[in-house]
């Protein structure tokens, strides 16, 4: 066993003891069998691959250099991922020359994205933007509770305050929830959680930028093209959204260099598994 795999299994170990420690008491489950809890409320994953890939982002964080920071959930994950050849070509093809670096995980909530910051990923880290897509897992979550959407955009600004705090200097691009046609019911709820996010924006620090008309029709309901399983973007809903990013990066950061000095993408643990000679 080589010394790398039992230094990672280590930082899991110690990751899985400090999450247990830190655990808040079982959330209440909704209906459904989704778990409920304060959006605002940071919340570790314990499950075992979601441990390893947070090691692997927490020794991502203190490689390279990191000029722009994505964070979020699968939407964003699947852009840089390893596993996902195809578009970490696109995301490659907008952002080398930028210093960009993916810190998104499949299947995180507001409340395990917040905590992931707060443990680790983003320590000594001083991104000059950051871009936050955060929400789309909490949505349906307690059906029929029509505080869902101010749940959720409370604890997307609590991931907003620890951006802000440990980078101060930083330009934060929230992003609107992208339109979900997986389950047309969550639609109303999308646009109420927008609505929020919006008034979380100031213009100049934090700026709101929705590119859902770009995605969907008026009744939310996504052009031929743009999400296979009505959820997670192709690339050319990724190209949509790296169109609306680029003029911003090129206005804090200026042109893209001819090389780039962010650390290397990492991908899903269990889906880069390959068997032992």
């Amino acid at each position: 066993m080589s010394t790398s795999v039992v230094a990672m299994r280590a930082v899991v170990a110690a990751i899985a003891i400090a999450a247990s420690a830190c655990a808040p008491r079982p959330p209440r489950t909704a209906p459904g069998g989704r778990a409920g809890g304060a959006a605002d409320r940071p919340t570790p994953r314990t499950d075992q691959n979601s441990l390893v890939a947070h090691a692997e982002l927490v020794e991502k964080a203190k490689s390279g250099r990191i000029d722009v920071y994505f964070v979020g959930d699968s939407i964003t994950r699947r852009w840089g991922a390893l596993d996902y050849p195809e578009l970490l070509a696109n995301w490659t093809s907008n952002f080398f020359g930028w210093n960009a670096a993916n810190f998104g995980w499949g299947g995180d909530r507001v409340q395990n994205i917040l905590w992931r910051l707060q443990h680790g990923e983003l320590d000594g880290v001083q991104p000059k933007v950051f871009v936050v897509l955060a929400g789309t897992n909490n949505i349906g979550a307690r059906r029929g509770d029509d505080k869902e959407a101010a749940d959720i955009a409370r604890g997307v600004r609590a991931i907003l305050d620890v951006c802000r705090r440990k980078a101060p200097k930083a330009t934060i691009v929230l992003m609107a929830v992208f339109p979900r046609n997986d389950n047309m019911a969550y639609e109303p709820e999308v646009e109420a959680v927008n609505a929020l996010l919006a008034r979380l924006a100031d213009g100049r620090r934090i700026r709101f930028v929705d590119i859902n008309d770009k995605l969907a029709d008026g009744d939310g309901r996504l052009f031929d093209g743009m999400m296979a399983d009505g959820l997670h973007p192709t690339a050319a809903a990724y190209q949509i959204w790296a169109d609306a990013l680029k003029p911003i990066f090129r206005e804090l950061l200026g042109g893209a260099a001819t090389f780039d000095r962010a650390p290397p993408p990492t991908g899903d643990p269990a889906a880069m598994k390959r068997p032992s000679a």
